[in-house]
């Protein structure tokens, strides 16, 4: 199970960048995969997620109210790769940002949970001035 985060900076405040996770095949088919981050001296937190639950044609699409409107997740299933669009960044939005995912099969709390997921990527560094 490996996935790699890319395209973290720096950003001036009021710019953009998007991330990428690279996932493998088997990652790929969990039913739930998902971005976080961590500032320093805070507490990972979930940033957003797509959950397709049973594996039913329906993508659910979950973010944390603090990027509502700003942040868009997507993925490119030919690419296995998951993307983080950041639009409109501010200095709050500094810090390490992780892909993770889950098998299925998985104790369930929630898509914006870190104790949902069980795989994780290294992180790609955020830094808004």
């Amino acid at each position: 199970v490996q996935l790699v985060e890319s395209g973290g900076g720096s950003v001036q405040a009021g710019g953009s960048l998007r991330l990428s996770c690279s996932a493998s095949e088997y990652t790929y088919r969990s039913d739930s995969i998902g971005w976080f981050r961590q500032a320093p001296g805070k507490e990972r937190e979930g940033v957003a997620a797509r959950y397709t639950g049973d594996g039913g044609p329906v993508t659910s699409i979950y973010y944390a109210d603090s990027v509502k409107g700003r942040f868009t997740i997507s993925q490119d299933n030919a690419k296995n790769t998951v993307y983080l669009q950041m639009n409109s960044l501010n200095p709050e939005d500094t810090a390490m940002y992780y892909c993770a995912t889950r098998p299925s099969s998985g104790s369930w709390f929630g898509p914006l949970q870190l104790k949902s997921y069980n795989y994780w990527g290294q992180g790609t560094q955020v830094t808004v001035s």
